[in-house]
């Protein structure tokens, strides 16, 4: 069971309409279904702890309820880390392409257990703005509208789309320019998120 360590160069054409365009794209089927099971069973093994909010970290259930892992070598697997090579590909992609002067990638595993959310929210903190996009990569098998736990975009003051988190599906957009939450679902809700960085 493998990761293609290169994205499909039509995808990619996609990707950067998108987000040339836009600003956000929702790319289904980016990851095989085979895989995404693999991985949804590596993240409901794992140990993963509470997620807290700004810095320094602190929880809040007001705010989130998600558990999460921060990947690195020493406790990712071997698919892990080939995800994490396909978002180098993509990384240099969009460089190459956009000019975005991403310098890194970073990641964690994610768990929303049953009712848990996260308030609307930028990914880009006032103190640190080296987040650029933000990535979203989901975990979870034959999904339904009525599970709930979309992903909110918010586009301007009265509009927003919601993206259903079927597993394979990745999500990016800009992490200064869009206000998101996660709203509850009726099962564990599971992802790889992640933001490409510019230098510190």
């Amino acid at each position: 069971m493998k990761v293609s360590p290169l994205p499909d160069p039509a995808i990619l054409e996609k990707i950067t309409e998108l987000l040339t365009s836009q600003g956000w794209a929702v790319i289904e089927n980016f990851v095989p279904r085979v895989v995404i099971t693999q991985l949804a069973q590596e993240t409901r093994q794992q140990e993963l702890r509470r997620a807290g909010v700004g810095k320094p970290r602190t929880v809040n259930n007001d705010i989130r309820g998600d558990h999460i892992l921060w990947l690195d070598a020493s406790n990712s697997s071997k698919l892990q880390q080939a995800y994490l090579k396909l978002t180098e590909h993509l990384r240099l992609a969009l460089n190459r392409d956009m000019r975005l002067g991403l310098f890194e990638f970073e990641a964690h595993l994610a768990h929303y257990p049953v009712g848990a959310f996260y308030r609307k929210h930028l990914d880009s903190f006032q103190q640190d703005n080296h987040r650029v996009l933000s990535s979203v990569l989901y975990l979870n098998q034959d999904w339904q509208t009525e599970h709930g736990g979309q992903l909110r975009l918010y586009l301007n003051s009265d509009k927003h789309v919601d993206v259903l988190p079927h597993g394979g599906t990745l999500v990016l957009f800009f992490s200064d320019q869009f206000w998101h939450e996660v709203l509850p679902a009726t099962r564990d809700r599971l992802s790889i998120t992640g933001w490409f960085k510019s230098r510190s």
